[in-house]
């Protein structure tokens, strides 16, 4: 009995670390074991995870005639980013994937002079971002500091109300060879200074493997 006693404070401790002020047990659970579910991504990538424009084939629609509206309300004109890279992410608060939100805004820090960084909320995976713009916004900036421009919530999966972005990563008639949309929350595209969709990588890639 005193074993149990023993066990179930030992528990209760781990819990109480585990806990974060400002998010829900299932976020503060999912932020301690991200570590273990990106090792998969890590040791064992998939075919599909990275995906990579080997023949540097251009973009029949112009990366740069693009815009989207951002979490403020602004609308956004990507011709603004002409010879800079940019990585656009579809995100989300409740999943495995969102400690991927710390990793981006380490790379936004140390690159940012160069390189663009675009969070695009959906819920579209088992509704794992049920939050509005405003307290998705929050949620990024009290626990992962998060600077790197966020856009209005919005559907990234092939459909009629995927977003026109999103329509532009995912159909090779537009940007020239990608047919793959989102696989999950924290599917990332990488197009670089030219306005060019170089790679897709999913969300097993952490983002720290892809800006070189």
């Amino acid at each position: 009995m005193k074993k149990l006693f023993i066990l179930i404070a030992v528990v209760i401790c781990i819990l109480l670390l585990i806990k974060q002020k400002n998010m829900t047990w299932r976020q503060s659970i999912l932020k301690s074991i991200y570590p273990l579910i990106m090792l998969k991504g890590k040791w064992f990538p998939g075919k599909k995870d990275i995906q990579l424009n080997e023949g540097n084939k251009q973009p029949a629609i112009s990366f740069y005639s693009l815009h989207a509206m951002g979490n403020n309300g602004t609308l956004i004109d990507f011709s603004q980013w002409k010879g800079k890279k940019v990585l656009l992410v579809n995100t989300a608060s409740d999943c495995g994937y969102t400690g991927q939100y710390e990793e981006l805004e380490k790379m936004y820090q140390q690159y940012k002079d160069k390189l663009v960084i675009l969070g695009f909320p959906a819920n579209d995976f088992k509704d794992q971002e049920k939050k509005d713009n405003a307290a998705i916004a929050e949620f990024c900036k009290v626990n992962y500091r998060v600077t790197f421009q966020l856009m209005q919530k919005t559907h990234v999966v092939k459909g009629v109300s995927q977003h026109p972005v999103f329509q532009w990563l995912s159909q090779a008639t537009q940007n020239g060879w990608c047919e793959q949309a989102p696989t999950w929350n924290f599917s990332k595209y990488l197009v670089n200074e030219d306005g060019v969709l170089v790679g897709f990588y999913s969300q097993n890639i952490s983002p720290e493997k892809i800006y070189k």
